[in-house]
């Protein structure tokens, strides 16, 4: 039985003969980098860059849904990335617009 589904896993249109599988494996080295880089502090974040890797993986998961065969790999690489742009994204504008106010009153007072 294991081995039917290896067989039907490798021949199958996205499968690891092809570019659709692989790019997408490759892909998730994005989505780490940007899960290793939740350590960063705000300041070193990058509103084009998170804002590419929220879009393209917002785009991407839609089109991954759209094309025959469904490529479920496409899908859960592109979804992680989405999520990871995005908490990058309210990090930087949580640290950027909502700080501020509440560093900047104590400074007004003093």
């Amino acid at each position: 039985m294991a081995a039917t589904k290896l067989q039907a896993l490798w021949n199958h249109p996205a499968g690891p003969k092809t570019i659709h599988f692989w790019a997408p494996t490759f892909k998730w080295g994005i989505s780490i980098a940007n899960i290793a880089d939740f350590a960063k502090p705000p300041e070193k974040i990058s509103y084009p860059q998170q804002v590419a890797v929220a879009c393209t993986g917002l785009v991407w998961s839609r089109y991954s849904l759209v094309i025959t065969p469904k490529n479920w790999n496409l899908f859960s690489v592109n979804v992680a990335m989405a999520g990871t742009g995005l908490y990058q994204l309210s990090r930087k504008i949580r640290q950027d617009y909502l700080s501020g106010e509440k560093e900047a009153a104590p400074q007004l007072e003093a």
